[in-house]
């Protein structure tokens, strides 16, 4: 397993699979940041290859600083238990959205939907926060070099990686 793979513990990796809040953000040279919600967000089953999804329109800046920078900080979070995860990389590659995407799309939809019913928002809310159109949306993929808990609590901004305790109680 390379180092990469191991950073995520499978219940980080179940989480974010799980549907939850995705929050992308860079910074240009000069540091100013950018951030966007992105409309979608999936990771492989090691933790190796993250990818979201955003709507290139809300996204300029962003974009513009990714293609600058290279470097880009996601946060993903859970609306019912605030259990929150970062993950940061100093180097992305960005794509169009193609039809084969489309499903992971659907599949962030119906989770998130789930989820936030769960704090009393109802999906046709969730349905236009994640609204967005095939050749609007462009994928940003990476490879985690860096993962923080960032749930709130006692361990909140600690490192971590597979072989250390996650999913810290508040």
């Amino acid at each position: 397993m390379s180092a990469t793979s191991s950073l995520l513990a499978p219940d980080w990796i179940a989480m974010v699979v799980g549907g939850v809040s995705t929050i992308a953000s860079a910074c240009d040279a000069a540091l100013r940041p950018s951030l966007m919600r992105a409309v979608g967000s999936t990771i492989n089953a090691d933790g190796s290859l993250v990818t979201v999804f955003l709507a290139r329109r809300q996204s300029r800046q962003l974009l513009q600083n990714l293609a600058t920078t290279g470097r880009i900080a996601v946060v993903f979070s859970q609306p019912s238990s605030h259990r929150t995860l970062q993950v940061k990389a100093d180097r992305v590659h960005t794509r169009p959205m193609t039809e084969a995407d489309r499903p992971l799309l659907d599949r962030y939809l119906v989770a998130m939907e789930k989820e936030l019913k769960t704090v009393g928002v109802e999906p046709h809310f969730t349905r236009a926060m994640l609204a967005y159109t095939v050749d609007d949306v462009v994928a940003v993929q990476f490879a985690p070099a860096e993962a923080f808990d960032q749930t709130p609590g006692s361990r909140a901004g600690a490192r971590i990686g597979a072989a250390q305790p996650t999913g810290s109680a508040p």
